[in-house]
């Protein structure tokens, strides 16, 4: 088979799982309300940790989308995946069948996988014996079987994989999809991230990497980008799933598209194991790389939605990154981070947030920075402080960072037909 390389390729569907809700809707009017999803911890007891509040998904049963057979086959990244899988599926109308589902793929990733899972083996492990582990325990964590169940619960045969870039995972997920249909390979792609990691391990090793926010006193404040008074992230978990399909596919079934994708850029800093350059040289050149890849000028670029982690040391790096790119440009656009609503889902992030910047372009409306009281003296840019902004908006791009310097960055446009 031969492939073209020019295919135009759009987001159809849209489906979120996030701390602000079980859903695309409650999500988005989460943010347009300008609402915190970050309470005090209520998975284990935290009292001893040092970090104590989290973004925890609310309301969340998987006997709603999963069997309860099924549920004990899988761990809680999974039951999220398969939700927003659900709910995008369902948003785009896009049906799967003997005639298309060889050219229907999965590319969905998490950043860590199923450690619930693997903290309560090996418990019953050392208590019980070896007898007592499930057998369901290997597929119910490992990072593919999130897009393995997605792809068996709709029949897509196309391409199937899972990256697992730490932080980088969704939006990658997203950009390899988008590579996929742009090339020929297959005409639609289910793809994103899932990330649950709210465990007593997991939230002692990010605390003692003194990563975590700890004011544990005032939760929904606890995640501020680019304040000055900001110390560290805050764990979230949920799940973000975009439905892409080849353009005339689209169009030819009546589909609605949220926007286009047009550009899609990966990089390294090759510089720390966790911490990000402080020059942001890798984040500048996955910026550059997507631009060039869309064959567009920094300065048609209007909105950014941001890594913005609320770490010291990220922030800024993004901020000198977009100076770099977009020079005297970097002060006309605006760019903002859903993290300080959101918290950081990790593998999950780059999907969700690149389904909250669709959003953002079909709605014409800029999701807010909550919590910038006070912006750090470097931090001069139009960060959207508090409240969701209303636009006129052709042209976004969303960033995504990961331990390991691995970069990711995507860019949407509006579809105007």
């Amino acid at each position: 088979m031969s492939f073209t390389k020019n295919r135009r390729v759009v987001v159809t569907g849209v489906g979120l799982v996030s701390p602000l809700g079980v859903g695309t809707e409650p999500t988005w009017q989460g943010l347009l309300d300008g609402a915190s999803g970050i309470a005090t911890l209520t998975r284990f007891d935290a009292s001893d940790y040092p970090a104590r509040i989290a973004g925890e998904v609310d309301g969340f049963d998987p006997l709603d989308y999963v069997s309860k057979k099924d549920a004990k086959k899988s761990d809680t990244f999974i039951h999220y995946a398969i939700a927003a899988a659900d709910f995008a599926m369902a948003d785009s109308g896009l049906e799967i069948g003997d005639s298309n589902r060889e050219r229907v793929g999965v590319v969905i990733g998490s950043g860590i996988g199923g450690l619930p899972v693997i903290e309560a083996m090996h418990k019953t492990l050392l208590d019980r014996g070896p007898s007592r582990v499930s057998p369901f325990f290997i597929p119910s964590l490992i990072v593919n079987l999130a897009a393995g169940q997605v792809s068996i619960r709709f029949g897509a045969q196309g391409p199937n994989s899972a990256p697992a870039t730490a932080c980088t995972t969704g939006l990658h997920a997203v950009g390899d999809a988008f590579r996929l249909i742009q090339t020929g390979r297959a005409d639609a792609m289910i793809t994103g991230g899932a990330e649950s990691v709210i465990t007593p391990l997991a939230m002692a090793g990010f605390s003692s990497m003194k990563a975590l926010s700890t004011r544990n006193d005032e939760p929904t404040k606890a995640s501020r980008p680019w304040d000055r008074d900001r110390d560290g992230f805050v764990m979230g978990e949920g799940a973000g799933i975009l439905v892409l399909e080849e353009l005339e596919q689209a169009t030819k079934r009546g589909a609605e598209i949220y926007a286009e994708v047009v550009g899609y850029g990966m990089s390294a800093d090759a510089y720390h194991i966790s911490a990000p350059d402080p020059s942001g040289g890798g984040a500048a050149r996955v910026m550059k790389e997507a631009l060039d890849d869309a064959s567009m000028n920094p300065d048609q670029v209007q909105y950014i939605n941001a890594h913005g982690t609320s770490t010291p040391l990220g922030d800024l790096g993004e901020v000198k990154a977009v100076k770099t790119v977009f020079g005297d440009h970097a002060y006309q656009l605006a760019m903002s981070s859903t993290k300080s609503s959101t918290g950081h889902l990790l593998g999950a992030a780059g999907g969700l947030e690149t389904g909250i910047l669709a959003l953002a372009v079909k709605h014409q409306v800029l999701p807010a920075t909550i919590n910038l009281d006070h912006p750090d003296e470097e931090a001069d840019l139009d960060f959207v402080p508090h409240t969701p902004r209303d636009v006129d908006l052709e042209v976004a791009l969303t960033n995504s960072f990961g331990f390991g310097g691995t970069n990711g960055a995507l860019i949407l446009r509006r579809f105007r037909g």
